[in-house]
């Protein structure tokens, strides 16, 4: 049965509220671009796509003709395997997807469109987008419970004191790993560095 109107369904996806591809910025597009619904989550982008609940009500609200919008592909998939597999079986299906940054409009495309699908180069970025943005949630994660954001991990003063005191001692290496727990790269490190600083 023709319906005289099509619906143009909009998902939105940030991986924190402070993302700089924030929920309220993505609704605010979709809304101004005429959506007549609009799915959103916060979510990480760890999450696969079948398991994200409002990506997948919006791709069940899909009827024949009807359109998905997203503001940019990567706000709706995680990895372009995923995504090429969900455009080809919309495809099939007689339903579009859309990206208001105008990288795919695959109704717009007409017949051209499962060519689009199966050379879809432009999603090389979109991966790359997604690892950026895994790199920030993982870097936020740790600045929130205040561990290292990365490079060599700093020894405390008291363990290197004791790490020489036990050299001094005559301990070995694998001696003072045991009774101070650090890693016997780590010793190595402290005692080069401190017989360092007394030798200059």
């Amino acid at each position: 049965m023709c319906r005289s109107k099509y619906k143009k369904i909009g998902y939105a996806r940030s991986s924190s509220s402070t993302s700089k591809f924030g929920l309220e910025a993505q609704v605010a597009a979709l809304l101004e671009d005429g959506c007549d619904q609009i799915f959103q989550e916060i979510i990480s982008t760890k999450v696969k796509d079948s398991e994200r609940s409002q990506l997948q009500a919006a791709l069940d609200n899909l009827q024949e003709g009807d359109e998905l919008v997203f503001c940019k592909i990567d706000r709706g998939f995680r990895t372009q395997k995923e995504c090429v597999s969900v455009l080809h079986d919309l495809q099939e299906q007689g339903k579009h997807v859309r990206t208001l940054d105008g990288l795919i409009d695959t109704r717009g495309l007409g017949k051209f469109a499962p060519s689009l699908i199966g050379l879809l180069s432009g999603l090389g970025q979109v991966e790359r987008n997604i690892l950026d943005e895994r790199r920030k949630e993982s870097a936020d994660y740790r600045r929130s419970i205040g561990a290292s954001l990365g490079g060599r991990p700093k020894t405390n003063k008291a363990k290197e004191g004791l790490v020489m005191r036990l050299r001094n001692e005559g301990c070995s290496y694998r001696n003072i790993r045991d009774q101070t727990g650090l890693a016997l790269a780590t010793i190595r490190r402290i005692i080069v560095e401190q017989e360092s600083s007394v030798a200059i």
